[in-house]
Parts: C-alpha cells; structure tokens; sequence
C-alpha cells in the first residue's frame, strides 16, 4: 500500500467519525476528528481515562491553530516555529472543537507536527487530530509500533501501515503551559 492510499483510508476512517491508530512526529498515537465529540468519547473509553482529563490536538500548520484558539499570544507563533523538536503548548480560548475535548479551564493543547505522515492527515482531513498515546492510560507509553498492545489495535477502526517497521525509540513531546498574560509553566520536559 502506498502512504498515498494509507493516508485516505485513515481520512475516511475519521470523516465516517472512526477512530484511527498513527504515527506521529513523537510516539504512535491514538486520533480521530477532534471536532467530533462521539469520537473523541470512544477514545477516551479506549484508552481508560477520564474526559476530564486534555488530550493534545495535532496541527498542520500555525495558521490552522488560529481557527481553534481565540488570540493565540505572540509568543506563542514563536515558541512553535522556533522549537527544534515536538512541542505542545496549552493555550487559552479552545473553540470549534468537540466540547468533550475541552478542560473546564477553557484550554486546548496544540502541537504543528512536521512529520510527513501525521501532518498529510491534518490537511487532507482540514481539522485538527486528536494525538494521544496508543495506550492505556497510567500504562507505559508505546515509543514504537511494536510495543502497541494487541487490545488497542483491536479496539480502533484503522491502523495505519506507514512507519510500522520503524524501531527507533521516540518520546513524547515537551508541554509548557502559556497564559494569555504569557506566563510559561513546564507540564512535561
């Protein structure tokens, strides 16, 4: 299968509100439309977590960040196009997203993946994808495909084929929090 023919079966799999196991720009994650509330809710469900607990939004681009976030600070365009590796920033002002996905502080945590695989299905699906880690919560995270457990295969809709030969160990992204007064909290280094 080409990553071409890949990328539109998991696109379909999400515009039909499915649920979708990817590679991204750090570890594999878990993703679905993050303006479809049903799905999000079967993620949360997959995983074992409660839905009071954020999940990180991916991006294609800090411009398709703006139309999920009110005043993105402007900081906050630096800290993405200057950081030299995955960065999630927990903004305030979450909006056009599914209300389930959103924190009761209002926040959304976004990150712009430059990885090939990841950032084509922000694009081609023209929404942000929810990016969490394919694995049971309070579980260790799979840093590669292999490590994935069988019951979180079987419990999504798609498994995408792109990377899965990959073994190189990735880490999950940095998380700073940035208030609309600009103050920086560390979540995750």
């Amino acid at each position: 299968m080409t990553i071409q023919e890949d990328l539109k079966k998991a696109v379909e799999t999400m515009r039909r509100g499915g649920v979708i196991i990817y590679p991204t720009d750090t570890v594999w994650g878990i993703g679905c439309d993050a303006t479809n509330a049903e799905a999000v809710k079967k993620i949360y469900q997959i995983k074992r977590r409660p839905e009071a607990k954020a999940m990180i939004l991916l991006f294609d681009s800090v411009a398709r960040v703006e139309r999920y976030v009110n005043n993105v600070p402007d900081v906050a365009y630096d800290m993405m196009e200057l950081s030299n590796k995955p960065l999630t920033l927990i903004l305030d002002g979450a909006k056009n997203v599914a209300s389930n996905i959103i924190p009761p502080e209002g926040t959304i945590a976004v990150r712009v993946s430059n990885e090939e695989y990841s950032s084509s299905l922000v694009r081609m699906l023209q929404k942000p994808i929810v990016s969490t880690s394919a694995n049971v919560s309070g579980e260790p995270t799979a840093t590669f495909f292999g490590e994935i457990t069988q019951d979180i295969l079987n419990a999504v809709d798609y498994v995408a084929e792109y990377r899965r030969d990959d073994m190189q160990k990735h880490k999950p992204s940095s998380i700073i929090r940035l208030s609309k007064s600009g103050v920086l909290k560390i979540i995750r280094e």
